[in-house]
Parts: structure tokens; sequence; C-alpha cells
């Protein structure tokens, strides 16, 4: 694995702020977002009857009186009733895939493009990107805002960008070889499908020329980095966004590895017990709402994000004075309850990146058969270990289940499938197969 040194660059002054300025400048842009949406209708109605307005917001405690926003918020106002600028003004629209409902359409104006491609471009430098640098990035482009946020970042840097989207893996795999980026960008689980899909046809995928990795838009352990890391060679690097605040550029991880910065200048984050919306502590797992104090085709207060992670404030040894966040633990809508137990798709992944013969490819299967809530993991084994002999598979079966045990606290059903068995995901993987009917 290539060594690699904090970035030499001069940071900008907001991510080097003492605390009490940077919480005196979001306070003045948070007035000033307050007044931008006072007229957008679900804003309008919600500050007339709470009896808000923008002059009453003289701290950033009187954050709290401001409502929240969800998804569904924006789904019921689709397809731009979230709007605060006139149309006119709008310069670009994306949106999320749409797969659990209405798409949620987000606007841009030209000042929101230009302020996104500066966001990713500071996580990107914090992670390696230099402008001789030649980026391969295979995220999807279209109306997710993956692929478009981290291209507009790297020529924002000044790197050459190679825009290959997503899919098509075998065209992937030649231009590794032949044009020999030095940066990757995708889906982590697309990272590990790309080293397979190499290996399974006579590349070993650490001979790319591959330097750096930045993942994002789906949530991993620290085991898949170290797998990531391992298998082609580089230095991972995490960052997170979502389209409803910006898409990819809310935060992402510096050097050190340890913890994203959340890029406060242009959004208040909290961290919020999801039960009874109240703060957490610091370091303890939450929740993430965040506010937009820059954005200007679509501001959005206190937007319940759903991802699960910790914040810790403390300076970080980069520089940087900015709170950081953990990597997302999982979704609380995507959290699973079996039997009385909370238990996240991260936390399988983490039990088999520690299991010697097993891959991160899984899928976990839920049933109600009678009363009770069973689960299955369908795991794939590494291709020199799946066997015909019984003893040998068992003893695998069993490993597996002791560490997923040791991690969740409770028993699943292990079935161990042939590699290349359980689909590909060329975007997010699929991980969860919920066949109870809890609606009924």
């Amino acid at each position: 694995m290539p060594d690699f040194k904090v970035e030499n660059r001069i940071l900008d002054e907001e991510e080097t702020m003492p605390r009490a300025q940077m919480r005196a400048l979001q306070l003045k842009r948070l007035q000033e977002v307050v007044a931008r949406v006072a007229n957008v209708p679900f804003y309008k109605a919600a500050f007339a009857r709470e009896g808000i307005t923008p002059e009453k917001i003289k701290s950033l405690d009187d954050l709290r009186r401001l409502p929240f926003t969800t998804k569904d918020d924006l789904r019921q106002n689709y397809p731009l009733g979230f709007l605060a600028v006139p149309r006119k003004e709008i310069a670009r629209i994306h949106g999320s895939s749409g797969t659990t409902g209405k798409l949620t359409l987000v606007a841009y104006t030209r000042e929101d493009r230009e302020t996104w491609a500066n966001l990713c471009a500071r996580f990107l430098v914090g992670g390696g990107l230099k402008p001789e640098h030649l980026v391969h990035i295979a995220f999807g482009y279209g109306i997710f805002t993956g692929g478009f946020g981290l291209h507009y970042g790297v020529e924002r840097v000044g790197a050459a960008v190679l825009p290959l989207a997503s899919g098509n893996t075998a065209r992937q795999i030649m231009l590794l070889q032949d044009l020999a980026p030095d940066v990757l960008v995708c889906t982590p689980s697309y990272a590990l499908n790309i080293a397979d899909y190499a290996r399974n046809n006579g590349v070993e995928p650490s001979t790319f020329p591959l330097k750096y990795g930045h993942f994002g838009a789906e949530p991993w352990t620290e085991e898949m980095r170290l797998k990531i890391e391992s298998e082609l060679g580089i230095t991972a690097f995490n960052n997170y966004g979502l389209s409803e605040v910006i898409g990819p550029g809310v935060s992402g991880e510096c050097a050190l590895q340890n913890g994203m910065h959340v890029q406060e200048d242009h959004f208040i984050v909290e961290c919020l017990d999801p039960v009874t919306l109240e703060p957490v502590e610091d370091f303890a797992y939450g929740e993430l709402v965040f506010t937009t104090l820059t954005k200007q085709a679509m501001p959005l207060l206190r937007y319940r994000t759903r991802d699960i992670a910790a914040l810790d404030p403390r300076p970080c040894g980069c520089g940087r004075t900015t709170t950081r966040m953990s990597r997302v633990k999982g979704r609380s809508d995507d959290m699973l309850i079996i039997r009385g137990v909370n238990v996240f798709p991260s936390q399988i992944e983490e039990a088999l990146l520690q299991v010697e013969g097993a891959t991160p490819h899984y899928l976990i299967e839920v049933d109600r058969p009678g009363t009770l809530d069973q689960i299955a993991v369908k795991v794939e084994v590494l291709p020199g270990i799946f066997s015909d002999k019984m003893s040998d598979m068992q003893r695998l079966r069993d490993a597996i289940d002791r560490r997923i045990q040791a991690i969740t606290g409770i028993h699943v059903k292990v079935e161990l499938v042939a590699p290349q068995t359980i689909e590909r995901s060329m975007g997010k993987a699929k991980r969860v197969v919920d066949n109870r009917n809890l609606n009924g």
C-alpha cells in the first residue's frame, strides 16, 4: 500500500476556524437561510404555527425551534414545492433514485453548483488528489448526484476526469490497465466487484496503478476498507452526502482516516435519538439531521437523513477544527428488529470480513413463518474454499454464525453459496430481502 502524508495545501480558512468563530458564522448563515425559506409554502405554514420569524433566531440554540423536514415532505411537495428561488434561476435538477417511492427532486442554482464543486474538492484534496492525477469515476451519471458532484470536484482541483459511469465492468478493467488512472471513485461494493471481476478474468487487481480511492453512497465497514485497500493496493477514503442536502461533499475524510469532516460552514449537523428526537451525547450514535446554510435553490431546515452515525467535536491532527462524523452504521429505516434485537446490515458485513474464507458478498433474508422472525444470511465463499466436503463447509458456517452472534447478539441461519452466485450491483448494493408482512 502506498505511503500517504497529510496534504500540504493551505486549508480553507473555514476548515480551521476556532469553534466560537465557526458558531458565529453558522448563526449568521442560519438567520439568512430562515429568511430565505420564509416564503416556501411548507416552511411558511410551519413558521406560522410556531410563531417563528427570522428575527427570533438569536442563537444556535434556537435551531431546535425550527421544524424538521423529511423525505416524505419532499415527496408530498413534488416536484419542486420547496423551491426558494424563481424557476428561471435553476441551473440543474438532480434527485434520488426513487426506489422507495416518488423521486425526491432537488434544484441547484449556478452558485449552488459552485459551492458543490468546492465542497467535493475539499475532501478529494484531503484524500490525496493532485492536479496531475487522472480520476476514474465509476459512479452513475444522470439524475443521481454522485457522478456529477465528484466530477465537478475533480475539475475544481484541476485533475483530469475519466467519466466512465457505472456498469460494463470489462471496460472498466480495460481502461484501468490502459489509461493508468491514479484515483478510483465509486461505491465500495463496486470497488470489490471490480477486483473480483478482474481476478476472475486473469488480471491481478493489485497491479492496477491506482493510488487512492474515494468511496461513498452506501454504508461500509472498516473491515471492508481494509479489504478494498488490500485488493486494489490503494488508500481508501470515505465520504458522505445525500441528494436532498447537496449530494457528495457534505463530509469526507482527511489523510488521517479518522472520521469524516463535516463542512460546517455550509451545514449544521445534529445527532438525535431517532425516537425521542433529543440530542445524544458526543461520540454516541444517533440520527444525523442537517440544516443547509448556503444552499440557494432548495435550502432545507433540519433534514432527517435516517442515517445513524456519531459525532466527534475534537480538533483533528490534520489541522481542521470541523466536527467529524463516524462512518454511517446504518439507516434507522433499514434497521432490522429481530426478536427484539436491532440489527444493521453493516454488522453482518463486519462479521463476515473477520472470518477467513468468507467474502463481503452476502444477502440477508428475513422471514416470519409463524410468530417468530427467522433470519438467514447467504454468504459467498472464496473460490479456493468452496468444497463438497460437508465437514469443511460446516466448520465455516459455524465460524460465521459465531462471529455474527458475537457482534449482533442473535443466531442466524448461514447458507454458503458458490463464488459469483449473489447478484452484483453496479451502484448501491442490495443487502436485505424482508419477506415479513409487517403491515398486515
